[in-house]
């Protein structure tokens, strides 16, 4: 049978036929013998021949072919496990840090004069607070997490421990992220500061302090320097560089940007110190000094102790940071262009932001005067929100969304409650006490040993990350010890009050602006701490040399 021989006799010459078919010669002669067989098998028994045998001939020819083929095909490799999923928890090292600060604090024996509760107590607190200034977790975690441990151990009882919750000063600094919230969403913040960069920006030193005085103005209003720096002046200020030629990563930076971030920077340490209302922190400065020395300080108060040290220093900072640290570009005249057209770009007032305007005029107008209207600085501003949100300018969501301002409620609540009841339980005192047998010997009047405690207040900052923390972990025994050695006492706690905001600029960790303008990457480490250093002399002989006289010349001492 003709079909048979066939199927069978390209089984065995499939390789050599794959192999043929590179040879065009080979190929046509192949094919030659192949229709000579088919013509011998048709003349031989044309009957016998069907189609299907040469469908099976070329289906066979096709297999085999694909099994060629197929030989010279690489497996797929198997898929890639899938990564493994990184640790969500608290960062180890720290929170081992944060514990064993305690534990080791706890089992130290009780000094002669102080109750084994208080003792307890500043294990817990101090441990808090290394864990406030390294961060296993968010800030808000911690607080919570040491107060847990005050209640379980029994140091506290919940209702003490959770105290802090039902201060007013707390509730204020939330409320306040929340207008900085619509502040920036409304684009109010941003048009405030294009208004002084075209009217001041026409050289680096102009544009400079344009930047810094619009940033000033606006503090009283955004009491988050973080929401500030980084929310309104980061983008402005990284924006103008840009457009004046200065770049990060290709040598350009120091023909504007590295000035000017670190100028911005300094400036909004300065800026924060100058109002109440300007830091997260500076309420807690104020409720401590009520629960120390009993005197409350006020928002005129602070304002007006401030304003004048302040204003000198907005001026004469950013002109030694121009001089021993000077701009290559000393004349800007793209930015006040690049304002105007920004300020075209947004057009008029939108009706948002004549609201916003209104609510702040109202707020702000309410903070300084309430005392006469017998209206606190928590009711003003639950009032200024109340008309945000009725008027949909920030909607609860938007302040549901703000977790930075219910962090800010929680740490700060918790410091309040440990440092408060450190007072309670007598800490405080006793080591007033101790210090005061320390820097009395030394035989100083109260204004050389007030400057021995302003100096060791104000360095140790390099120890934290965190104003609040460092507010919470000293400022009551330093005030208490300054008061003792026969400081006024509300000269005192608004002197260190005010530190507690100009020491933010020693680091690039020390204050809420510090990473956001460090991380532009105009300056570099070393430098950012050597200048924080040298404008740190500059701002403490302003503060307290010219400072001191204007304070006295207003009563505070």
């Amino acid at each position: 049978m003709a079909s048979i021989p066939l199927t069978t006799a390209t089984t065995p010459t499939t390789l050599p036929y794959l192999r043929l078919r590179s040879s065009p010669p080979l190929r046509r002669l192949q094919i030659n013998n192949t229709f000579k067989s088919l013509k011998s098998v048709h003349h031989s028994s044309i009957s016998s021949f069907s189609p299907l045998p040469l469908s099976n001939l070329i289906s066979k020819r096709h297999t085999l072919t694909v099994k060629a083929s197929s030989a010279s095909v690489t497996p797929a490799p198997a898929p890639a496990p899938a990564p493994a999923q990184p640790w969500q928890g608290a960062a180890i090292k720290p929170l081992l840090a944060s514990i064993a600060t305690g534990v080791i604090l706890w089992f130290v024996p009780t000094p002669e004069g102080v109750s084994r509760n208080a003792w307890q107590l500043l294990a817990i607190f101090l441990g808090t607070i290394v864990g406030i200034i390294t961060q296993p977790l968010p800030l808000g975690a911690v607080a919570i997490l040491g107060l847990g441990v005050s209640v379980l151990t029994k140091t506290l009882p919940f209702v003490a421990a959770f105290s802090g919750f039902g201060d007013p000063i707390p509730w204020l600094i939330c409320l306040a992220f929340f207008f900085a919230k619509g502040f920036i969403k409304t684009g109010l913040g941003n048009r405030v500061a294009y208004q002084f960069v075209s009217l001041f920006g026409s050289s680096s030193l102009g544009l400079g302090y344009s930047l810094v005085f619009s940033e000033a103005l606006l503090a009283p209003a955004i009491p988050s320097v973080s929401a500030r720096a980084g929310g309104i002046f980061l983008p402005l200020v990284k924006s103008l560089c840009v457009a004046c030629g200065s770049n990060v990563g290709d040598g350009t930076e120091n023909k504007l940007g590295s000035w000017l971030m670190l100028t911005c920077f300094q400036t909004s340490c300065i800026s924060s110190a100058m109002f109440l209302t300007a830091m997260a922190a500076n309420p807690l400065c104020a409720t401590l000094t009520l629960n120390s020395i009993n005197q409350t300080i006020g928002w005129l108060d602070w304002a007006k102790a401030a304003i004048v040290p302040g204003l000198v220093s907005l001026v004469l900072v950013p002109l030694i940071l121009y001089i021993i640290y000077p701009p290559t570009m000393k004349s800007s005249p793209d930015a006040p262009k690049l304002a105007r057209e920004r300020l075209a770009k947004m057009g008029p007032m939108s009706g948002n932001e004549k609201i916003m305007t209104a609510t702040l005029f109202l707020t702000v107008g309410l903070w300084v005067f309430g005392g006469l209207l017998n209206i606190d600085a928590v009711t003003a501003a639950i009032l200024g929100l109340a008309v945000l949100l009725i008027t949909g300018v920030v909607t609860w969501k938007e302040c549901l969304a703000e977790g930075v301002a219910w962090d800010t409620l929680t740490w700060f609540a918790a410091l309040i409650a440990m440092a408060g009841y450190l007072n309670k339980y007598g800490l405080i005192s006793w080591f007033s006490q101790t210090v005061v047998k320390f820097v009395g010997g030394l035989g100083l009047s109260w204004q050389l040993s007030f400057g021995i405690l302003v100096l060791l207040y104000f360095y140790s900052h390099y120890f934290f990350a965190s104003g609040a923390a460092h507010i919470g972990a000293m400022f009551t025994a330093f005030l208490s010890v300054a008061t003792a050695l026969g400081t006024p006492p509300f000269f005192g706690a608004m002197v260190l009050s005010f530190l507690s905001n100009l020491m933010g600029g020693l680091t690039h960790y020390g204050i809420g602006s510090a990473p956001v303008f460090f991380g532009a990457n105009y300056v570099p480490l070393a430098q950012w701490w050597g200048y924080g250093f040298v404008i740190s002399i500059v701002n403490i002989i302003i503060w307290l040399g010219l400072g001191s006289i204007w304070w006295k010349a207003i009563g505070l001492w």
